[in-house]
């Protein structure tokens, strides 16, 4: 079975890790929103005790 041997494979292996490991994370890190997240709801809901009848 030739996709057992690690000769052809582990090279290009390690090179997508290296990848991965290098460039990747900067272009997460560079990436910026062109705005902040605002929330909609800027009101705080009220906290109202719940009556029970049979209590």
């Amino acid at each position: 079975m030739p996709q057992l041997l690690p000769q052809p494979w582990f090279g290009t292996l390690l090179f997508a890790w290296v990848v991965f490991l290098i460039f990747y994370p900067k272009k997460v890190t560079a990436h910026t929103f062109p705005y902040e997240p605002v929330s909609l709801k800027s009101q705080k809901l009220e906290k109202t005790s719940w009556n029970w009848p049979w209590a």
